[in-house]
């Protein structure tokens, strides 16, 4: 467990160097996980939350290693196992600030029954899910997201598993919120960090994350100056979903249909587009599925941004409420009793 240096004096405004640790950072050179790294620690005085109220929860793998680099509270917990050790903290110190460090080999393989559980179960702490396509700690094996006939070590002829699409198998376990954000777009990151920890619940946020040693390039077509604009959707709630290098291409609704429609052409204005409710779960769904849908004719841009939210009772929340009760109703327990119970007889 990582110990939070030089607790907060009152009245003491923090940086984010304060939350930056004496530990040497081991990444890769180039790696992707430093831009996160800089974006978490420079919202965290923004919160207004003392550090030693704050906690930093990981598993196993690259992304895992975060904890030692965050000056609170942490711990790097087991290989998909951090779900479980975070979800057993907030039910006893409902109080911290949670967050929880994971990759997409972590999370969505040995921890992927641990992650939909918390998701439903909707505890008040946030997810921050490195997804770079590939185990990079194991030194490139291909993982539950590689695409489908990914050259790796463990494939050599190309993978034949069909990849999990993260946002989707999170809407399915009824997440309250789940975002997409992308290391080289920092300031973007920073304001999805920031409402992700503002929902009250469980708040997924996946980060597409470069391995530039044994997946460089995954998202090139995402982060390339020349690229970016045509494949990327940015969502902003209220607003029309509108892309392209000059903004000249929008996405209407034909039915449950997404389709790509022409800006310039006359036939269609930014009024006809579909315009981003982060509070509809239906079309949520539908944007969870814009680049892996084989029944759409067209290639649609990747989105980014907060897809959705829901204001749901947090499970920490009702579990306090019927220990109240109990205790209204029956008085403090007395544990030893409890322990003791009702069977018990001497030996002599």
């Amino acid at each position: 467990m990582a110990e939070a240096k030089h607790i907060q004096e009152e009245g003491q405004k923090l940086k984010a160097k304060n939350f930056e640790s004496d530990q040497d950072i081991r990444w890769c050179p180039g790696c992707g996980d430093y831009s996160i790294l800089k974006q978490v620690q420079g919202i965290m005085p923004e919160l207004g939350i003392p550090k030693e109220d704050i906690v930093f929860i990981s598993g196993i793998g690259c992304s895992s290693r975060f904890p030692y680099y965050m000056n609170t509270f942490g711990m790097h917990s087991i290989h998909g196992r951090a779900t479980a050790v975070a979800s057993g903290l907030k039910a006893s110190r409902p109080d911290l600030s949670v967050w929880l460090v994971t990759g997409d080999g972590d999370a969505l393989s040995i921890g992927g029954n641990h992650l939909i559980h918390l998701l439903r179960r909707n505890f008040n702490l946030n997810i921050l899910l490195f997804n770079n396509q590939i185990y990079g700690l194991t030194k490139g094996q291909y993982s539950p997201t590689s695409e489908l006939g990914k050259k790796t070590k463990s494939t050599p002829m190309g993978s034949i598993d069909h990849p999990f699409n993260p946002l989707a198998l999170c809407m399915g376990a009824e997440a309250t919120f789940i975002a997409r954000g992308i290391d080289r777009e920092p300031k973007h990151m920073r304001t999805i960090l920031m409402r992700a920890e503002q929902h009250k619940g469980t708040s997924l946020v996946e980060i597409y994350q470069n391995c530039n040693i044994f997946n460089d390039g995954a998202f090139g077509g995402f982060t390339d100056k020349q690229m970016k604009k045509e494949n990327s959707l940015y969502l902003e709630h209220g607003k029309p979903l509108v892309f392209g290098v000059k903004e000249d291409k929008g996405i209407v609704l034909d039915g449950f249909n997404p389709r790509i429609v022409d800006l310039t052409s006359g036939e269609y204005t930014p009024e006809d587009l579909w315009v981003h409710d982060e509070k509809c779960r239906n079309k949520a769904n539908i944007l969870t599925r814009f680049f892996d849908d084989p029944s759409l004719s067209e290639s649609l841009p990747r989105p980014f941004g907060i897809f959705y939210q829901e204001d749901r009772f947090q499970y920490e929340e009702a579990l306090y409420e019927q220990l109240n009760f109990m205790k209204e109703q029956k008085g403090t327990p007395d544990l030893d009793k409890l322990l003791a119970g009702s069977n018990s007889w001497e030996v002599k």
